[in-house]
């Protein structure tokens, strides 16, 4: 029998920075984790430099039934005092576009300062080491641990739990809804889960005339539409308002990729239509209509002008050829001169603001991140604590909080870690000192 003041189950971002900064405040800590690596999803994020955090991050990046709900843990712990721990380890790191700070040099030295924390906290970890069941005793009295955990490596007991195990995205690196199974067994509701972060596809007959186009890469301007979707328990909703994004697009054999679609994906729902504007820093009918008077150049020939060096020529001419065939006035060589203005609006909108509906995503394979999650409504915003079973916690991407492309999801795995570990008490029944495995 192994008693704990704490058991966090789950070794990924949150779960080891929780673990490290309750051992640091003199709880005896196990830290398990059913993967026999540490943190993977960290050692591959970023193309292996981790985007750690965004300076920018902010509530409004953040995404949930309760968008409020991350609000306080995220002032309790923001980038700036993250940026002070790597600094403090020595890690060198640098800013790209947008707030978004990464390593200098391996997503690892992350990993390896989250480790240190841990050490000094004198965290006992186990690993490979899967949690079959975690059972509430009932008993908040202090005669008794409040939790008992059946493990690989036995039964544990534990005065607190804190569920830290992620969501689905990325099966490969062992990903799965342990955590989200789990507070439905105890009574909390869920979020139904979806792949978030995450390319969008397209049925095969509406995607053959792009799928030449696989590899090209423009910035464009990408929404959603308002919608209304259906809550768990069969009601409506109150209406999404629309999302809208200015960031790069990704053609790619299958449909659409790139960070614009990576951030519009966590908005986007099954049916509803993307509107994307391809050349959101000019007006092209304008462009066209000027270009008209006394000109002896074909369509195709002007449309690429118009478009500008933005736009790789292949999708201009790709694209212009799908028109054509709804309507004939703007086949590729009909002389620009001929054409009448309305045509010439009717091309320009559909560039300015192409709607198309996809069919799917690339779903938890490709997905950086878990939508969906823990109900908020069930828990703490101050401290992670279940409002049903007290003493268990749920942390990172296990709740219904998911943010933006570019660090946030990073930030919110430290910021609701601290809050947790900050909550955390020893027991009050008097637990021997943890084995050293």
């Amino acid at each position: 029998m192994s008693k704990f003041d704490v058991v966090v189950i789950g070794a990924g971002a949150a779960g080891l920075f929780c673990a490290g900064v309750a051992g640091q405040r003199g709880l005896k800590v196990l830290l398990l984790d059913h993967a026999g690596k540490v943190a993977e999803k960290i050692r591959l994020s970023g193309g292996g430099r981790c985007n750690f955090t965004n300076r920018e991050a902010t509530p409004a990046n953040f995404l949930g039934e309760n968008p409020h709900f991350c609000r306080s843990a995220l002032a309790g712990f923001t980038p700036q005092h993250f940026l002070s721990l790597i600094e403090r380890h020595g890690i060198a790191w640098h800013e790209k576009h947008k707030g978004q700070l990464f390593c200098d040099h391996s997503a690892n030295d992350i990993i390896q300062m989250l480790l240190k924390e841990c050490d000094a906290g004198g965290v006992v970890r186990r690993q490979p080491c899967a949690v079959h069941a975690v059972r509430p005793t009932g008993d908040d009295s202090g005669q008794r641990a409040r939790f008992e955990l059946d493990t690989d490596q036995g039964l544990v007991e534990a005065h607190q739990v804190v569920i830290a195990t992620g969501g689905l995205s990325i099966p490969k690196i062992g990903a799965t809804d342990f955590g989200q199974k789990l507070a439905a067994k105890l009574g909390h509701r869920i979020v139904p889960l979806r792949p978030a972060l995450v390319p969008l596809t397209f049925s095969a007959s509406q995607w053959a005339p792009f799928v030449s186009l696989a590899g090209v890469s423009l910035e464009v301007e990408i929404s959603t539409r308002t919608s209304t979707s259906a809550t768990p328990e069969g009601g409506k909703r109150k209406k999404a308002a629309p999302a809208t994004f200015l960031e790069d697009l990704l053609f790619t054999h299958r449909g659409l990729s790139g960070p614009g679609v990576l951030q519009i994906s966590s908005y986007w729902q099954p049916g509803q239509p993307l509107s994307i504007n391809l050349a959101p820093q000019r007006d092209l009918a304008d462009s066209l209509k000027q270009a008209k008077t006394g000109s002896r150049k074909q369509l195709s020939t002007q449309w690429g002008l118009a478009l500008g060096e933005a736009v790789p020529q292949r999708l201009a001419q790709t694209w212009l050829a799908q028109q054509a065939l709804s309507n004939p006035a703007l086949k590729p060589d009909a002389a620009l001169a001929e054409l009448k203005d309305k045509d010439l609006d009717a091309l320009s909108l559909a560039a300015n603001a192409w709607s198309i509906t996809p069919d799917g995503t690339e779903g938890y394979a490709k997905a950086e991140v878990t939508a969906g999650g823990v109900d908020t409504r069930d828990l703490s915003s101050q401290t992670l604590e279940s409002k049903l079973v007290p003493g268990l916690h749920f942390i990172g991407e296990v709740v219904d909080v998911t943010g933006w492309l570019g660090g946030y999801n990073f930030q919110w795995a430290w910021a609701s870690a601290m809050a947790c570990a900050r909550a955390l008490t020893p027991a009050r029944t008097s637990f021997p000192g943890p084995q050293q495995d």
